[in-house]
């Protein structure tokens, strides 16, 4: 009983320290560049990650239409994001922002064997957003607490991306099929002072 006591002790400590320290240091999601071979490798421009760390912004901002802008040399526009999950342990991954004045929106895209997933379950952050609202965006160095809330009105994300967000194609029995589905989160900062001047 006291060696099986001492086994569970030893086996809780190498799984609770490594996660300690990567509470600490963070651990962001990878970058694959779509030029590399890593790319053609995996097919994707991202790994996914656990625990942002940076700069916590705390000041409101008005306008997000610096997002726009933003150009880091490995990643480009993108951001990356911090989902919770059931588990307690953070999901993180690479996105690209839309930003329009004093709004901010995430998207994602669903095609191929992802359409046959009933939706948010076909991707992980997806389904942790829509369970648990609340996420962390790494923008430019600096780590914003925001809130998410789905488009769910496809008129409005047409408008916003100035086309269907359902791409359609004839397929070759000449019957018409969805290939691809985008999807919008408007972005609410939270943990600020009030907005305005009362």
């Amino acid at each position: 009983m006291r060696v099986l006591k001492a086994g569970l002790l030893i086996a809780g400590a190498l799984v609770l320290l490594p996660l300690l320290t990567l509470r600490v240091v963070g651990l962001e999601p990878r970058y694959i560049d779509p030029r590399s071979e890593a790319f053609v490798e995996s097919d994707r421009t991202a790994g996914p990650g656990l625990w942002l760390t940076g700069e916590l912004v705390r000041e409101p901002v008005t306008n997000w239409d610096w997002v726009n802008e933003v150009n880091d040399p490995i990643r480009g526009n993108s951001i990356m994001l911090e989902t919770r999950t059931w588990y307690g342990v953070p999901h993180s991954v690479t996105i690209n922002p839309v930003a329009r004045g004093d709004k901010l929106y995430l998207s994602g895209s669903e095609q191929g064997s992802r359409l046959q997933k009933e939706f948010p379950d076909s991707k992980a952050w997806w389904a942790n957003i829509e369970r648990d609202p609340r996420i962390r965006l790494k923008i430019d160095g600096k780590v914003y607490e925001m809130t998410v809330a789905l488009v769910a009105d496809r008129a409005e994300v047409a408008q916003l991306i100035g086309r269907s967000p359902i791409t359609k194609e004839i397929g070759a029995d000449g019957q018409e099929q969805v290939t691809g589905v985008r999807h919008y989160w408007r972005v609410y900062q939270r943990n600020i002072p009030e907005y305005g001047d009362g």
